[in-house]
């Protein structure tokens, strides 16, 4: 099987490898398994820094330019290249068995337009974003959901999203992401009494609001609280969270780790008592799953599929964002949080709910799902 990978995150060539964002190659490897021959069609230069990993077998790539649509200038010179991209990504359908779309995104909007034209071609379609129909989204995203779903122009399609919704097409099936397997699986005793350590893993984008979980942990500390934030990602945000800490005299409660390992990750979860997400849009937030698997309660903002994730907080804590200023929690989203760290046997049952839904999404349940995709299709 030829097995084609579109996508907006970049191929990156190193020596004689080729590189992209590390978790989204760590995902792909698992495919990779019941293929024959890779190839990919995406962007191969990007403007921000990348956290890369190798992918491990050779693969094809057909080049597009990086473009993008924020501003008037960039509109200008994608509407320029869209012949280009266009024709590349039509020769890349050619070549292929299988096409795997990656959404959303702007190759995935162009691609989903494409695919319209090879009604015959096996696919699949990781939509990694925010499928709530109810949610407030960019209009490009409500294309590609609305062209995912509609199973006469999507035809011989599995579109994978996150969460359950109601009304969907034939062609949408409810998937998960996994990052560990059974052998991870271990007996979680966690002492909870403080101190209390508080974990935030992630890019530190405006998107995932990291600003806000330093305020909530600064807010708890006035309260008289013994908590520690570690921060554990890297991005555009750090240079506001590391003033926001030198300002406020914090850098013995909140520490700022960068990118690290998977071991080491998996070590900070199981150390740690909370996993702390204030996002603004959310696909499946592998960071609040990851740290339920190691009996982490997730306090989270209600977007995509969290409230499910959380069994409408009998796993965990769910905030809302003051939407006068969009820099910090409501009041009472503070109080019950608050409420909460004062009540060891209700964070005890939390994380234990939270381990029991957490450890069925294993890397060998995940393998399954991507082999009865691939070849029981």
């Amino acid at each position: 099987m030829k097995f084609l990978i579109v996508t907006n995150a970049p191929t990156i060539s190193r020596g004689d490898k080729s590189s992209s964002y590390a978790p989204y190659v760590r995902e792909m490897e698992l495919w990779f398994e019941y293929v024959d021959e890779v190839a990919i069609v995406s962007p191969t230069t990007y403007p921000e820094k990348v956290f890369l990993a190798d992918f491990s077998i050779p693969v094809k790539v057909f080049k597009l330019p990086f473009f993008s649509f924020r501003s008037i200038s960039e509109c200008t010179k994608s509407l320029l290249l869209l012949p280009i991209i266009f024709y590349r990504i039509i020769r890349s359908f050619l070549w292929a068995d299988h096409l795997h779309l990656r959404c959303p995104g702007n190759v995935g909007l162009i691609a989903c337009v494409v695919q319209i034209f090879f009604p015959d071609k096996q696919k699949s379609v990781k939509y990694a974003g925010n499928w709530d129909p109810k949610s407030k989204q960019p209009w490009s995203y409500k294309i590609q959901k609305w062209i995912l779903g509609n199973s006469f122009l999507t035809r011989k399609a599995k579109v994978l999203i996150y969460g359950e919704w109601q009304n969907k097409s034939k062609n949408i099936i409810p998937f998960f992401t996994a990052s560990y397997s059974h052998s991870d699986i271990q007996k979680i005793a966690k002492d909870f009494s403080q101190p209390f350590k508080f974990v935030f893993v992630g890019t530190l984008s405006k998107g995932k609001r990291p600003l806000i979980a330093v305020k909530v942990l600064h807010e708890l500390i006035n309260s008289g609280f013994k908590v520690s934030l570690d921060i554990f990602g890297d991005g555009v945000e750090r240079k506001k969270i590391e003033n926001y800490i030198s300002e406020n005299r914090l850098k013995d409660n909140i520490r700022l780790h960068g990118n690290i390992s998977k071991e080491r990750l998996k070590e900070a979860y199981i150390e740690s008592h909370f996993s702390i997400l204030p996002s603004e849009s959310e696909g499946w937030p592998k960071a609040l799953a990851e740290g339920m698997f190691f009996g982490c309660i997730p306090i989270a903002t209600s977007v995509s599929c969290v409230p499910w994730m959380l069994g409408n907080e009998t796993r965990g804590l769910l905030i809302s964002i003051n939407k006068e200023t969009n820099l910090e929690i409501t009041k009472n989203s503070l109080i019950n949080l608050k409420t909460l760290l004062e009540d060891p046997q209700e964070m005890e049952k939390k994380s234990l709910a939270g381990i029991k839904w957490s450890q069925q999404f294993t890397l060998e349940r995940f393998k399954e799902g991507i082999e009865s995709l691939l070849i029981r299709s």
